[in-house]
């Protein structure tokens, strides 16, 4: 798959990097504003505090 991504970008190798770069940031974005908080109420971790006792 990642191979096909790339073949299929276009403006050679900094082009790719770029739009890579893009696409990372794309997908991060998207697990960050809408995937993650759409999950948030189904995980069991609410009542879960870090540090000493």
């Amino acid at each position: 798959m990642y191979g096909w991504i790339w073949r299929r970008l276009p403006f050679g190798r900094p082009g790719k990097i770029i739009g890579s770069v893009l696409l990372a940031a794309m997908a991060g974005a998207i697990l960050w504003f809408w995937v993650f908080p759409a999950v948030h109420p189904l995980l069991p971790f609410d009542d879960v505090q870090v540090g000493p006792p």
